[in-house]
Parts: C-alpha cells; structure tokens; sequence
C-alpha cells in the first residue's frame, strides 16, 4: 500500500521533510555494543561518553540519540589468546559508510589503548539498520 505524506507523518512524528533529509541528520540509533577482556575501573563512564562524542563527530547523529553500552572484565579471547581485546557492534539507520566506520574505529582504538587493547585485538561490526527494525518510544522508526 502506498502511504501519503500525511499519513507518514502520523504514523511516524516526524513530517515529511524530516523525512526527506539525509539519514544522518535524522533521529535513530547509533547504538554502540563493546566487550572487552579489560578492566575499565573507575575511567569507564569516561569512555563511555567519548565513545559517543566520537560516533556523534563521525556520522553526524545527534548525541541526543545516542547509545553505548560496555562490558568491561568480559571472558574474550581473540586469535586463540586473551590478551588485551575487544568486539563490538555499532548500528545505525544510515550514517553507515567507510569514512564514518574508519574513524570510529580509530576512535574507540585510541580510548582503548591506554588499557592494553592494541587496535589489531578490536573488531567493530558496523550495521546499517533499515528504519522498520528499530524500536524506541514505543513503536518502530518507521512508525
């Protein structure tokens, strides 16, 4: 069924120029997942928050809408070893492109340096998630 733009706004809030906007500028998740073998301590709440600076400079989401969740002192290994490591899983409806995924990389590699984790232990999946398989405020993105 096609849907007019009237009944896009009611049934999503945002009005049809929002919609028309670049996904970037829109509200959704980033929402960051990382696991890791180290031992955050007392800094943790400190990389949580310049996690989400970083993903907010990289994809241009506002902050507002930002998630991050860390598992600190996780049993991890990587390449058969648990040395110093980290996994995590970022997703975002749009704002998903090389550029952006590079430098959030390389941002959470440089938060996670200070505590052993050498950015050759880290993979981040980046997923771009389609706006119907994102849920917050009691119903989907797509309304």
């Amino acid at each position: 069924s096609t849907l007019t733009l009237t009944n896009l706004k009611m049934s999503s809030g945002f009005s049809p120029c929002e919609l028309n906007s670049h996904p970037s500028a829109l509200p959704g998740d980033p929402s960051l997942i990382l696991v890791t073998n180290v031992d955050l301590g007392d800094k943790k709440l400190e990389v949580m928050k310049a996690c989400s600076k970083a993903i907010q400079k990289a994809t241009g989401k506002p902050e507002a809408y930002i998630a991050v969740a860390i598992t600190d002192n996780a049993d991890v290994i990587f390449g058969g070893s648990d040395d110093p490591t980290a996994l995590g899983n970022l997703y975002s409806i749009g704002a998903i492109t090389m550029e952006s995924n590079g430098e959030i990389h390389a941002s959470v590699s440089d938060l996670l340096k200070p505590f052993g984790v050498d950015t050759s232990r880290m993979y981040i999946n980046f997923f771009d998630m389609p706006r119907a398989n994102v849920g917050w405020n009691g119903k989907t993105f797509a309304g």
